[in-house]
């Protein structure tokens, strides 16, 4: 049976092209709703623990202007854990998807080492790992949007300032989104073959994004260092992340942010540091990037903000 939610915040935009500023957008969570709708529906929910989750939906949504998207996905996560018994709603999806990867990356990674330039060929395919996210959209097909990204120009292109930025630092901080994706990921970081690069995954179970479990089963940590946000969060929230985190990002030279999740918590951050890899999933992010959605995008505020003076 279908539950009822009332969008309370309608009014409000995701989009300040002055600051730049990821505020609540009812598009975002008409998203979540939909996300959790699907969740309910696969774990067999009964009518009185949709009518709980959804009455907590209500008053989340209702306090949500003082939360970041990522805080409102958090508490949501943790109450719909909490009603259905369910400490990791993804864990088929997680294994399924590291599994794929993992026979995609046997393929790829001999190509990448024949290709002329192995660096970018490396950085499409982890761009292109991006489109494995059970929240964005549960319909996706990987080796397809390989074959899009290996012929499309990125619609922002700061890849060669990356590229000269990962040359000269000293230390890399490396935030991995999704399950799967962190298989990309692991195939770009030996094309980097920096000697001091640290991988971070999500402190606990949160969508299907990657943990320390994740990391283990695709061999993340034979090619980096691998540690937690500390955070179940589907992004990085740098007031909750914890003590160990901060310490690596505070040292870094250098921070390679994959996926939405992680540019939504991290867009408001004037930092040069900062390069985010994504595919643009949603209409949202491709307003506030003015970019097409479905687009490939290597980008640095820092950089763009200097072109556009």
């Amino acid at each position: 049976m279908q539950t009822t939610v009332t969008t309370m915040i309608s009014t409000n935009t995701i989009v300040n092209t002055e600051n730049q500023k990821f505020e609540v957008d009812f598009r975002c969570m008409d998203c979540h709703f939909n996300a959790f709708d699907r969740l309910l529906t696969k774990f067999e929910a009964t009518y009185n623990q949709r009518q709980e989750f959804f009455s907590y939906f209500n008053l989340v949504l209702a306090r949500s202007a003082s939360l970041t998207m990522a805080q409102v996905y958090s508490e949501l996560n943790r109450e719909f854990c909490r009603i259905t018994r369910v400490s990791n709603p993804y864990s088929k999806e997680k294994a399924e998807s590291n599994s794929l990867s993992l026979l995609l990356y046997k393929k790829y990674r001999t190509r990448v080492l024949e290709s002329a330039n192995p660096f970018n060929m490396a950085l499409r395919l982890a761009i292109a790992g991006n489109i494995i996210d059970y929240g964005a959209n549960a319909d996706f097909n990987v080796p397809v949007t390989i074959q899009k990204v290996l012929k499309s120009e990125f619609a922002i292109d700061h890849s060669i300032a990356l590229f000269k930025k990962i040359k000269s630092a000293s230390r890399i901080l490396y935030l991995g989104d999704n399950a799967g994706e962190i298989v990309f990921d692991k195939l770009f970081i030996e094309m980097i073959m920096h000697p001091r690069l640290t991988f971070v995954v999500r402190g606990s179970h949160v969508l299907n994004d990657a943990t320390l479990e994740d990391a283990q089963q695709v061999g993340m940590n034979l090619v980096a260092d691998v540690i937690s946000n500390g955070y179940d969060a589907p992004s990085t929230v740098l007031s909750e992340c914890s003590e160990e985190f901060m310490r690596h990002y505070n040292e870094a030279d250098l921070i390679i942010s994959k996926g939405q999740g992680n540019f939504e918590g991290l867009i408001e951050e004037n930092d040069p540091r900062i390069f985010h890899l994504l595919m643009v999933k949603c209409d949202v992010v491709a307003e506030l990037l003015q970019v097409a959605k479905d687009s490939f995008v290597v980008y640095n505020k820092v950089i763009a903000d200097t072109i556009q003076e």
